[in-house]
């Protein structure tokens, strides 16, 4: 594979995922949503940030972890600091660092 090629196939790539995030917003801006729709549409990014992070806090290999998984008191520690804080690159931070300090210590 060529030069040319790899970058070629990098902005088709590019071009496709333009194309399909893009034009399902472009034809629904000229459609007006039902009020019902609008409000249950509010609620996908926080659903989908709990689909991603929870089995990760909550598993191990495709298992339930219990109570000394890490991760699951680190990512308490992270829920409190951006509840009282409101900052997102102090939550993560202090979840990285109490990550780290939890399995520093063997938990």
């Amino acid at each position: 594979m060529t030069s040319l090629d790899i970058w070629l196939n990098i902005l088709g790539l590019a071009l496709i995922a333009f194309a399909v995030r893009y034009y399902p917003m472009a034809l629904l801006e000229r459609f007006r949503l039902p009020p019902l729709v609008r409000q249950g549409l509010r609620y996908v990014p926080a659903a989908t940030l709990a689909g991603l992070v929870f089995p990760a806090l909550l598993t191990h290999n495709g298992r339930w972890a219990g109570l000394a998984h890490p991760e699951l008191w680190a990512g308490l520690v992270a829920a409190l600091v951006a509840w009282r804080f409101k900052n997102a690159l102090l939550t993560i931070g202090v979840g990285l660092l109490a990550l780290w300090l939890l399995r520093s210590v063997g938990l």
